[in-house]
């Protein structure tokens, strides 16, 4: 059976816009890789929330043969896994030097 469709929100404090954006960093325990979520953003709250994955990142502590790349921005697309994502390099370049 699918899934209904649902709004995925933005996740700053009390903001009831969709998602545009999705924060995450790419993952891998040297056998499976994955990208590890920090949030989910709106044009409004993407400087705030990028800002905050970033120093959340550097505080993770990773064990023998884990990898974690730095957050990046991504183009949050409904029906989309996160592969067929696409990163927004540019934008995060922009929203860094902020």
């Amino acid at each position: 059976m699918p899934m209904p469709p649902y709004q995925v929100l933005c996740g700053g404090n009390d903001c009831k816009n969709l998602a545009v954006y999705k924060i995450a960093a790419r993952w891998s325990d040297g056998v499976v890789g994955e990208l590890k979520t920090y949030g989910l953003a709106c044009e409004v709250h993407l400087h705030e929330l990028f800002r905050r994955a970033c120093a959340k990142q550097k505080l993770c502590r990773l064990t023998a043969g884990e990898t974690l790349e730095p957050p990046g921005i991504y183009h949050l697309q409904r029906g989309q896994r996160d592969q067929a994502l696409e990163r927004l390099s540019e934008l995060e370049r922009q929203v860094g030097s902020a």
